[in-house]
C-alpha cells in the first residue's frame, strides 16, 4: 500500500468520494451530512491522501486545519471493495505519524451516530481518540458523535 499526498485529480478519486457522498446522504439527515465534495477538498486549509495499491485506488483522507495545531479528520473513507483489509488502519496511522510531526497537538472528527458507522467509532476508539463534544462550527445534534485526539509531541 502506497499513501500520497494527492491532487484530487484522478477520476477515481471522485468516484470514491462521491461512492462517500452517497453513503452520507443515505445514513444521514441532509443537514447532518458534513462530508466535503471535490470543490471543498480543494481549499488551501486541506491536505488530502489517497492510498493505492498499484493502480487500484483502496480509500483515502483528510486534515483541515482549524488552527495551527488543531485539524479536523475528514474523508476518512476505505473504497467498498477494500473494507476489512486494513486500509483505514493505515491511513490513520499515516496521519498519526504527520500530525505528531508537524507539531499537531489535537485531532477532533465529527461522524454519525448511526449503526452504519459503529466500525469507524470503534477504529478511532482503538487509535486512543475519545468521545467529546462540538468543536469548531458543529452543534450538538443526534445524528452526530464527536471525537479528539490529544497528541503528545
Amino acid at each position: 500500500m502506497q499513501i500520497k499526498i494527492d491532487d484530487l485529480t484522478h477520476p477515481k478519486i471522485g468516484l470514491l468520494l462521491q461512492e462517500h457522498l452517497d453513503d452520507m446522504r443515505a445514513t444521514s439527515p441532509p443537514e447532518c451530512v458534513h462530508a466535503l465534495d471535490l470543490p471543498k477538498l480543494r481549499s488551501p486549509s486541506i491536505t488530502f491522501w489517497s492510498i493505492w495499491s498499484g493502480e487500484e485506488l483502496l480509500g483515502c483522507a483528510a486534515l483541515k486545519r482549524l488552527t495551527p495545531t488543531h485539524h479536523e479528520l475528514k474523508s476518512m473513507r476505505t473504497a467498498r471493495v477494500h473494507t476489512g483489509k486494513g486500509v483505514a488502519n493505515k491511513l490513520l496511522q499515516h496521519l498519526l505519524q504527520h500530525a505528531k510531526t508537524t507539531g499537531i497537538t489535537r485531532l477532533s472528527l465529527e461522524t454519525g451516530s448511526q449503526e452504519y458507522f459503529k466500525p469507524a467509532h470503534k477504529l478511532y476508539l482503538k487509535y486512543g481518540f475519545e468521545y467529546c463534544g462540538p468543536f469548531a462550527n458543529y452543534t450538538n445534534n443526534p445524528n452526530s458523535k464527536f471525537m479528539q485526539l490529544q497528541l503528545k509531541i
